[in-house]
């Protein structure tokens, strides 16, 4: 199939990127069927069914259709957990190809792994394996999915946690990241005022071009949970990001801005519950999420830009959550080497890691699209790229799919042009705005005060605010030496929300 130009109607694009869930959990046992977008046949998502399962201590786990609103344990997701999972129980890796991939120890894993907060699951192993009734379930996804156009097969960009998969979106590589930051790689990382890509960002390309972008970070409650990540980027600061408040009533106005990329508030970040937030993370409420996607599909809808816009919903990886589908091997960006700075295990990033749901929105996308082309994260700058005519930053998203192709109508669809209203999209389960949505869970055991901040998202999170700290400092003409002297590098939970309540909301302003 010769590739499909841009579409000239779309001007503006926005993604939105949620947090750790596979593709089979969310959508597997939805039963969507639609038409191929490439084929224009008939055809059907690549689902999960109870026939898939996975083994252990003598038990077997199929897959099922009964997952709950939260969870709670946050399954491993760190390289070598996905390792576990992807290739079962006992699988080794120190470099070099990628061991073979059978989906077998998502089980084994979820009741063994010492890399979440709570050092592994204490019972209900098959928690792991529960999916979504996607129908009833999760009202809004479905919802779009069967209005707009659904990819069975995108892909996170690597076989590991959120900080590398991240990057991807913002620069089709994790410049060598294989593993959740830690203290001492982000002090590095001072030393070039943030994370620094050999061919730079997707946002010095687009500014390289004449272009404008946006980001908008999580709403404002809780304030630790609104930390973008993305601001963890050299040319990036918390201050050049946008409060979600603001992102309905910035819409009706003038808004020149090319790509708007949208962070989700990730809830309580000190004890990596994640609870309270809108990222969908594993023990947050998945309804909370749900309502983000609801406000943030409205408010383009509602807009004067929904005629030429394209708005992507994805998550950065699997979280752990099963899926039955092996992922592919994957072009490595080039741009490092294995066993290079911040890169742990060897990994030469040509393998994908585990599949993840996303969706496509435009007036220009036919109705109920199904696509079964290979998509990672860097198929949104290869979109990008392909849309403003810019150069790839890397070999990955230069050999990426597009999803141009999604929106190839030459004409707005006239049950989604101007004036036509959203009828298919049905109100969230839950709290019906994003503001309401502190649903009430059972919150898990608080993490020690004395615990080390060592571990999953934190140390990524203060270094963005160290970084903003920093950089205001310097604004204020502080010599440098001197700013060393008042920045805190907290090493343990307790040190870290007091950092974070002393300093944050005058950098949040």
């Amino acid at each position: 199939m010769p590739p499909i130009p841009a579409n000239p109607n779309i001007k503006h694009v926005f993604v939105l990127m949620l947090e750790n869930r596979s593709f089979d959990h969310m959508l597997g046992f939805s039963g969507l069927t639609g038409t191929d977008a490439v084929t224009g046949q008939h055809t059907s998502i690549e689902g999960v069914s109870s026939a898939n399962t996975n083994s252990y201590d003598n038990k077997n786990y199929p897959a099922t259709n009964d997952a709950a609103n939260t969870m709670g344990y946050d399954p491993g997701h760190e390289f070598n957990d996905v390792l576990e999972q992807l290739c079962g129980a006992g699988t080794k890796y120190t470099g070099g190809a990628y061991p073979k991939i059978n989906n077998t120890g998502f089980v084994s894993n979820y009741a063994t792994t010492k890399s979440s907060g709570e050092g592994g699951a204490k019972d209900g192993f098959g928690e792991i394996m529960k999916c979504y009734h996607s129908p009833s379930a999760l009202p809004v996804m479905m919802g779009l999915a069967r209005e707009f156009a659904v990819c069975d097969h995108w892909y996170s960009s690597l076989p590991g946690p959120t900080w590398p998969n991240r990057f991807f979106v913002h620069a089709a590589s994790s410049g060598g990241l294989d593993h959740s930051p830690t203290t001492l790689e982000t002090l590095e990382w001072e030393k070039l005022k943030g994370f620094v890509f050999e061919n730079g960002s997707i946002y010095q390309s687009l500014v390289r071009a004449g272009q404008q972008w946006r980001i908008y970070r999580g709403v404002k409650s809780p304030l630790f949970g609104s930390i973008p990540s993305v601001a963890a980027l050299k040319g990036i600061q918390i201050r050049d990001t946008i409060a979600y408040e603001d992102f309905a009533n910035d819409l009706k106005g003038e808004y020149p801005y090319a790509y708007t990329f949208i962070e989700p508030n990730y809830g309580d970040v000190i004890n990596s519950s994640y609870t309270g937030g809108q990222s969908q993370h594993p023990m947050d409420d998945v309804r909370h999420g749900e309502a983000l996607i609801k406000s943030t599909y409205e408010a383009i809808r509602n807009s004067p830009l929904w005629l030429n816009s394209m708005f992507i919903i994805t998550y950065d990886e699997h979280g752990g959550f099963y899926d039955h589908f092996a992922p592919p091997a994957a072009i490595a960006p080039g741009d490092t080497s294995p066993f290079s700075i911040f890169n742990s295990s060897g990994f030469a990033f040509d393998q994908y890691g585990g599949r993840v749901a996303a969706i496509v929105v435009s007036a220009y996308t036919q109705k109920n699209i199904i696509s079964h082309l290979p998509y990672d994260h860097s198929s949104i700058p290869a979109t990008l790229e392909k849309i403003f005519n810019m150069p790839a930053l890397t070999k990955r998203d230069a050999a990426a799919n597009t999803v141009g192709s999604l929106a190839s109508l030459t004409k707005a669809r006239p049950d989604t042009g101007v004036g036509a209203p959203p009828k298919s999209l049905p109100d969230v389960s839950g709290p019906p705005a994003v503001e309401d949505a502190l649903i009430s869970v059972t919150h898990p055991k608080p993490v020690p005060d004395s615990a080390s901040v060592e571990g999953g998202n934190l140390p990524g999170f203060l270094f963005v605010v160290r970084k903003e700290q920093m950089e205001k400092a310097a604004t204020a003409g502080i010599k440098p030496e001197m700013i060393e002297s008042f920045v805190t590098t907290p090493k343990t939970r307790g040190e870290a929300r007091a950092y974070l309540e002393t300093v944050l909301p005058g950098l949040m302003k």
